[in-house]
């Protein structure tokens, strides 16, 4: 099952459990999020659905991994012969989103919940940790 969005004048195709890198959200880490701009839907057994332009009626979920900055884009500018330069550059917010749930209807398409994972500390003692 999988679903195409639109998000930040942008289409992705995502699937539960998929993470995706966007354009900045609004939110704090570990928030949920619902996409409500649905292009397209498809379930596992050959059904596909198109909106014109939108989907009503599916729901995506998703969970903010953590926000960042991509790489460095260096922007220059010169002018031949008369020593003119201009070097510029521009990191770009993003925010990564885990996708949690693709509803649609009855069907519903979850990810798998995260378990913390126990771990043997040097003491001897057991102690959380997450996975």
């Amino acid at each position: 099952m999988f679903a195409v969005i639109k998000t930040g004048g942008k289409q992705y195709r995502v699937a539960a459990n998929d993470t995706i890198t966007i354009a900045t959200l609004e939110g704090e880490e570990g928030s949920a999020v619902t996409f409500g701009e649905v292009l397209l839907f498809a379930d596992g057994e050959g059904a596909t659905e198109v909106g014109a332009p939108m989907l009503s009626g599916i729901s995506v979920v998703g969970e903010i991994v953590s926000h960042g900055r991509d790489k460095k884009v260096i922007a220059f500018k010169k002018r031949r012969r008369q020593n003119s330069r201009r070097k510029r550059g521009h990191r770009q917010h993003h925010t990564v989103v885990r996708i949690m749930e693709i509803s649609a209807g009855g069907k519903s398409s979850k990810a798998p919940e995260r378990r913390a994972k126990t771990v043997k500390s040097s003491e001897g003692e057991f102690a959380s940790a997450e996975a």
